[in-house]
């Protein structure tokens, strides 16, 4: 799995996803980032097509969502997503959220759907440390990836260092926190002391912590942008001063409001 791939977090529908993709591959983007519920599978299928890159050569991951969690439920969302994406299997297929009482069966069907072959690998989204110990006590195969909301402004190290400490590789979605601290004005100073944007640091940020990045973006200028991150390198007081800029900003639900 690359450490730096695209998010697609439901666009605008008036921009167009196809391209947007097409331009990431161009730029050397191989890993993508999609779910059932930003109902755009069927694009990122279609930009994979018309790019003409091997399907090896591609990491693809989707989710499945909420309403269709359970067993039988979350295998016929599999197949629905499959025929939506064009392909014959994903690279790593996840939960999108812990929903109460439906964990333990939708995980059975993730670990059946991996078995079969039809997903690389599997893993969850927005498990904190209490969900994953719960999900030890019935899972036979470990999930390979936690993919939780990570950035400096929602950065939980226990949560990392629990993923760490069990073998699971986290991926941080929202790195640049859709903007919301372009103003804070410790994140412009660094960012002019490296000569780089803002967004630029916090995605450099995400990767020194060893996090899969996935930024979000369908403008080509912003898409490049993202991705001349390996090029520089935050020094470690820089780090240790980000680490301090927790406030709980969060884009998305709490996962613990799913406990």
């Amino acid at each position: 799995m690359p450490f730096l791939g695209l998010g697609v977090y439901e666009p605008n529908r008036d921009q167009n996803l196809v391209e947007a993709i097409e331009w990431a591959f161009e730029i050397g983007y191989r890993l993508i980032d999609t779910a059932a519920a930003y109902r755009n599978e069927t694009e990122v299928g279609l930009a994979m097509k018309n790019s003409g890159l091997a399907r090896h050569d591609l990491f693809l991951t989707t989710k499945v969502w909420n309403d269709d969690m359970g067993y039988e439920s979350t295998l016929r969302a599999f197949d629905t997503s499959l025929q939506k994406l064009n392909t014959d299997y994903v690279d790593l297929y996840l939960i999108h959220w812990p929903v109460r009482d439906k964990r333990r069966d939708t995980w059975r069907a993730l670990e059946y759907i991996y078995e079969q072959g039809g997903a690389k690998a599997i893993g969850v989204c927005n498990y904190y440390q209490p969900h994953l110990e719960e999900l030890f006590t019935y899972a036979n195969v470990k999930p390979a990836v936690n993919q939780f909301e990570f950035h400096p402004y929602c950065f939980l190290p226990q949560e990392l260092a629990f993923c760490r400490q069990h073998q699971i590789q986290v991926q941080g979605y929202a790195p640049v926190v859709r903007g919301w601290k372009n103003d804070d004005l410790r994140l412009e100073t660094i960012a002019q002391k490296y000569g780089k944007s803002t967004y630029q640091i916090l995605i450099r940020w995400s990767l020194q912590h060893q996090v899969v990045t996935i930024p979000k973006s369908v403008t080509q200028h912003r898409l490049r942008e993202n991705f001349e991150v390996f090029d520089f390198q935050i020094n470690a007081e820089d780090m240790a001063l980000m680490n301090t800029f927790f406030d709980d900003t969060r884009v998305a639900w709490h996962p613990m409001e799913f406990l």
